[in-house]
């Protein structure tokens, strides 16, 4: 599986925490995999694995956006632009394999695809910013 496709499957997982309790997730996570056909061991593998490693650095992700998007609280973002964001912050901020540029991009495009009119300019004006602290 191409990295755009595994970055699409762990976006979708971000979304979902927005509708299901911490408690449920494990269960949501299971269902999700019983619904991708032909999905090789190791894409789920680091699909789990970068999700993991997401959920366990949100609170610090959900801070940088926060000082970021002024005026904007998470609690009035959009649900696919925070996913789309957390995701992007991860890769900017926690993932070295992943430069910069590249993850604003895929992150772009994840919103021309999911989110609205107006997500687009949203997360790349939100990335943008961030990005420049690096």
């Amino acid at each position: 599986m191409k990295r755009r496709e595994l970055r699409e499957h762990i976006f979708e997982l971000l979304f979902r925490i927005e509708f299901n309790s911490w408690e449920e997730m494990p269960e949501q996570i299971r269902l999700f995999f019983a619904d991708l056909e032909e999905l090789k061991e190791e894409d789920q593998s680091y699909i789990e694995a970068k999700y993991a490693h997401i959920v366990e650095k949100l609170p610090e992700i959900d801070k940088e956006i926060e000082e970021t998007a002024k005026g904007w609280k998470l609690s009035r973002m959009g649900k696919v632009d925070l996913a789309i964001l957390r995701l992007a912050v991860y890769e900017t901020e926690f993932d070295d394999d992943v430069p910069v540029g590249v993850a604003i991009n895929e992150a772009v495009e994840l919103s021309k695809k999911f989110g609205g009119d107006d997500s687009p300019a949203f997360i790349n004006g939100i990335l943008g910013k961030i990005g420049k602290k690096e």
